[in-house]
């Protein structure tokens, strides 16, 4: 673009007088004016284009379509109605509109002077409300439940915490001198307009009485509680003494409209409130013999001298009142006080102790110190049909003689043990011959020692013998898994009872056997409490393979061989142990007698008794050992070896069976 402007450029414009220069001539009939700068020139022909352009084609300009709220400044000549028309910065004029929010600001009061933090310029609106999103667009966003009350000037505690806003926000509690200053059409939709004064939501009882300032009274807490926060020391009448605990009602009656009256009371003395009970029998004033700190408590009490009656007061008496005693005020009467059952009236034991030789006076237990502790002691016990031994002399009394004030039973049974004890054992000994007798078993010096010896275990259906007499009372008696009871008495008393079966089952039938005491034998078929591994009562001859000859000296562990190369047989099988000796025994011939079934039989030969010499029959062979040939030793024409796997074996076949291969001359065997 040119740096000047010149007429070509304006067809249709018409010469301006007293415009010259840089191509822009005037009429020179006109008087001349001096020439604008061309930059000035072109600032105010960019001024009219733009806004030309802003009313012919706004949609081309215009930030955004304006919220619901501000629709009437919807159109082209409205922006002016928000914004100022400036080159410079952007410009809001919110605050021209909304006085109610302008007046706040500049009063620093609610919310939003909180917020701008002293700048409360309209520029400082557009930070939360931002315009030009659309119509739908909610210019205000907030969340009731987080909202910070507090900056609003109006702290919720007590009982304001959980208020809903609108049981505060209502038209009603809006003055109207705050209706008149704010903008919003309906009133029952703004937040603006309420007071912090109590009375502009809740009513004033006391109708203005008591003035304006509820708090002076009252909190948020608590309403009634006034008397928590009121200070009554700042009236006419301070209270002292009783008057502090009175409550404020019993002063400050109702009147007619069922206000409670705080004015114009009289106080004056003391008759203004309490009724003389003294019948006016008292010329003097009631201050004369009390104050506020106690009306029984009066001067003429600490002037008296009572020792010098025939009654002296001592320990707890010093504190009775005197109307106690002196019913309806009457000092002249005479009073029975020779026993304590002229006054303690009835007999708070019910007559317990009426039969004892003294009648049962209540000094014979107590004194005027006070009714508790009694003077009744173990000493006094031992003269009871239950003295009070090692144990028992330490249990307090509230134990036995449970507590029930008037109705404390100091009579109670106590000829067995479980009168006052609970059944430890649950009724296990309740039968014959114990009949639930504690002392048969322990003593008053320490339960958990019972005198129950292995003497008398031997007496009962189970009798320690061997290793159990050796055993702990609690490795047997335990407590049951049900009630934690400790069991003493067993259905079963066979040794499974206690002992996990070893074996799993695999001597069920022999340990079902019916004994000589006509019960079941169990592990004893085998075993004895002596010693476990003495198996001396086991038979093996009653079993499929019957120890003979060498086999009586194996161990067991020889031929019932555990799992996992253990060195003991708890977790033997004895159900498969073999019965045949090849079974057990390797072959040493090489497999050169073995059967079809590749198998060689050894009893074919030998037998357990001993392996040499053999049982072979020679005569069942090709090779007949008669005459000379019957006292020759097997080695003598047996001599041939073979290796099989890492041994050498002595091979029976083939043997010759011709005499010359044996005897070289014809006369005598090889050596």
């Amino acid at each position: 673009m040119s740096a000047t402007l010149r007429d070509s450029d304006f067809p249709d414009r018409q010469a301006h007088p007293g415009i010259q220069g840089d191509g822009l001539s005037a009429s020179t009939d006109a008087p001349k004016r001096p020439s604008l700068p061309i930059p000035l020139v072109w600032f105010f022909a960019l001024l009219t284009v733009l806004l030309l352009l802003s009313l012919m084609a706004k949609a081309q300009i215009s930030p955004g379509p304006l919220s619901k709220a501000h629709q009437e400044f919807a159109g082209p000549t409205g922006c002016v109605k928000c914004h100022e028309v400036s080159p410079g910065t952007p410009s809001f004029r919110c605050l021209d509109c909304h006085r109610e929010i302008s007046n706040r600001l500049q009063q620093k009061r609610g919310y939003h002077p909180e917020l701008v933090a002293g700048k409360p310029g309209s520029t400082s609106c557009v930070h939360c409300h931002s315009e030009h999103n659309g119509e739908n667009f909610a210019l205000v966003k907030w969340n009731p439940k987080q909202f910070d009350h507090a900056k609003a000037g109006f702290v919720l505690d007590g009982k304001h915490t959980n208020l809903a806003c609108e049981r505060c926000h209502t038209l009603k509690n809006i003055s109207p001198a705050e209706r008149s200053s704010i903008t919003v059409k309906d009133l029952s939709h703004t937040y603006l307009g309420l007071s912090k004064s109590c009375t502009s939501c809740h009513q004033d009882k006391h109708q203005g009485r008591l003035g304006t300032n509820c708090t002076q009274c009252h909190n948020n807490e608590d309403w009634k509680a006034a008397n928590k926060s009121f200070d009554h020391s700042k009236t006419r009448y301070t209270l002292t003494g009783a008057h502090v605990q009175v409550k404020c009602q019993s002063c400050h009656l109702p009147q007619p409209d069922g206000t409670p009256k705080y004015v114009g009371l009289r106080f004056d003395g003391c008759a203004a409130c309490h009724k003389d009970v003294h019948q006016g029998e008292f010329k003097q004033t009631c201050q004369s013999c009390h104050n506020t700190g106690g009306w029984k408590r009066t001067a003429f009490i600490q002037e008296f001298d009572h020792s010098k009656t025939k009654f002296a007061l001592a320990g707890k008496h010093l504190s009775i009142a005197c109307d106690t005693c002196h019913k309806g005020g009457d000092f002249k009467s005479p009073i029975a006080h020779a026993s304590c059952a002229d006054c303690h009236k009835p007999d708070p034991h019910s007559g317990q102790f009426s039969k004892r030789a003294d009648g049962g006076k209540c000094e014979s237990c107590h004194t005027a110190d006070g009714w508790k502790p009694s003077k009744f002691l173990a000493a006094d016990h031992a003269r009871t049909g239950f003295p009070l031994r090692d144990k028992h002399a330490t249990v307090d009394c509230a134990k036995c003689h449970l507590p029930a004030g008037n109705a404390t039973l100091f009579k109670v049974k106590f000829a067995l043990c479980t009168d006052c004890h609970k059944d430890a054992h649950q009724g296990q000994f309740a039968r014959a011959p114990y009949l639930n007798r504690c002392e048969e078993c322990h003593d008053e010096k320490n339960f958990h020692a019972p005198a129950f010896t292995v003497a008398r275990h031997q007496k009962t259906s189970f009798e320690l013998t061997g290793g159990h007499a050796a055993v702990a009372c609690v490795d047997c008696h335990k407590p049951a898994e049900a009630n934690k009871t400790v069991s003493y008495h067993f259905a079963n008393l066979s040794c499974t009872t206690c002992h996990a079966d070893p074996h799993r089952g695999q001597f069920r039938s022999r340990m079902e056997r019916i004994g000589t005491n006509g019960k079941a034998v169990g592990c004893e078929a085998c075993h004895t409490t002596k010693q476990w591994n003495d198996l001396a009562r086991f038979d093996h001859g009653s079993t499929k393979f019957a120890l003979a000859g060498a086999h009586r000296a194996v161990e067991c562990i020889g031929c019932h061989q555990p799992p996992n190369m253990e060195r003991k047989l708890l977790n033997a099988d004895f159900t498969i142990a073999p019965l045949l000796c090849e079974q057990c025994h390797t072959d040493p011939h090489g497999a050169q007698f073995a059967h079809t079934d590749r198998v060689t039989r050894c009893g074919e030969c030998h037998d357990s008794s001993r392996w040499r010499p053999s049982t072979f029959n020679h005569e069942k062979t090709i090779f007949s050992l008669r005459g000379a040939h019957q006292n020759t030793p097997c080695k003598g024409c047996h001599t041939q070896f073979k290796t099989v796997g890492d041994k050498s074996i002595l091979f029976y076949t083939p043997t010759p069976a011709k005499c010359a291969a044996c005897h070289a001359d014809g006369t005598q065997p090889k050596a």
